[in-house]
């Protein structure tokens, strides 16, 4: 991209936003409702159709503008940012390789004009766990007149409550059974949230559980339908397009962490001390590992980025799952640094450094998790 592309892809990406999102957090939070006023900030920000690829008429953003993107949204509401994530990718991965049936696509892009138009994948199953380990889908996919029947039950659905799309990875039932994602309309018969998402952290995530019982989609409603097999299967290694993002996305919450603790340290001022504790040799200490711990990760994850835009064949996906690794650890221990220097107060639920705290032990939960990323790194660095 040019200067001015990447201007017009970043218009959108202000303090106002970011403040804004920061604003709504807290009741959000606090409730763990859908965060439709927050998305809606982000739709009219013209951020969750930046990855529209330019022959649609989209702009184009990449990894390295999606990751900025993320970021940005990740300091006022990881959350939020979250459900972006998942269509921003949705819109990334089409405009590579477009799999979505074509009158259907356009129909997506013309909504998305009018109002935030939410997609995500709905792939972790409670048996079977996170397809980034392996194994094969138990939701079926069975003809029915006119199209396909979808059966079964998924977890941990980011964004489920306002999503429009459920994209559905089933196997069929046919003789030689094959594998695919089904695209479900939000609202269709038969979608229930069966179990509402109650965790730490990203309370407004609505990462819910959803069942599908004999859903009915049109035919033409499928995409990557293939054979069983490896190739079916979730290519850990090749995911840069969304692991560098995601990491991008968690280090904004640890900057957003560092801004209270800066804050903080400018504000108290010890009756037996006289003066803040930004002054004593302590806090500073403490502010130099933070900054040097986030610098570090973000330089390895937007730094890599650039090498994925630029088609880089030395940059490995083992070295994309590395900067992941490192970028959530110093993201983790960071914003840990922070809250324990605070004490008390860093832990009081009046203040936005304990919902950080929370929010950034996700970090490390987004498949492929560390055991995976470096088992994979592991076999590459031992030539088997």
């Amino acid at each position: 991209m040019t200067s001015d592309e990447n201007a017009d892809v970043t218009s959108g990406m202000n303090s106002d936003v970011t403040a804004r999102l920061a604003e709504l957090a807290v009741p959000y939070d606090q409730s763990g409702a859908f965060p439709a006023e927050s998305i809606q900030v982000v739709h009219e920000a013209g951020l969750l159709t930046a990855t529209v690829a330019e022959r649609y008429g989209g702009r184009g953003a990449r990894v390295e503008q999606t990751a900025r993107i993320l970021h940005t949204l990740g300091r006022g509401d990881p959350s939020v940012a979250l459900i972006a994530a998942m269509t921003l990718n949705t819109h990334a991965r089409e405009a590579v390789q477009p799999l979505w049936p074509e009158e259907l696509y356009a129909r997506v892009l013309k909504e998305s004009r009018e109002r935030p138009v939410l997609i995500n994948h709905a792939r972790v199953e409670p048996d079977l766990g996170s397809p980034a380990r392996g194994g094969l889908p138990a939701t079926v996919a069975r003809r029915a007149p006119g199209g396909w029947s979808i059966s079964g039950d998924k977890r941990f659905v980011t964004g489920a409550e306002g999503l429009d799309w459920f994209l559905v990875w089933s196997t069929t039932d046919e003789p030689h059974a094959r594998v695919g994602t089904f695209l479900v309309p939000g609202g269709t018969s038969g979608v229930e949230i069966t179990d509402r998402w109650d965790q730490l952290g990203l309370r407004a995530s609505g990462s819910h559980d959803v069942a599908f019982r004999d859903v009915e989609i049109p035919y033409e409603h499928v995409s990557g339908l293939g054979p069983h097999g490896p190739a079916s299967e979730q290519d850990n290694r090749a995911g840069a397009a969304l692991h560098l993002p995601l990491a991008a996305l968690y280090l904004g919450v640890a900057r957003a962490a560092q801004g209270f603790f800066h804050t903080f340290a400018h504000q108290r001022v010890p009756a037996n001390l006289g003066h803040p504790v930004a002054r004593t040799e302590r806090f500073r200490r403490t502010a130099g590992e933070i900054e040097l711990l986030l610098a570090a990760a973000e330089q390895l994850i937007f730094d890599g980025a650039e090498r994925v835009d630029a088609d880089d064949s030395s940059y490995t996906p083992e070295q994309a799952l590395g900067a992941r690794v490192l970028a959530d650890r110093h993201a983790v221990q960071a914003v840990e640094l922070a809250v324990r220097l605070l004490g008390n107060p860093g832990l009081a639920r009046g203040n936005p450094l304990e919902r950080h705290f929370r929010d950034i032990q996700c970090a490390p939960v987004h498949a492929p998790q560390e055991d995976v990323s470096l088992l994979a790194i592991g076999t590459k660095a031992l030539g088997l």
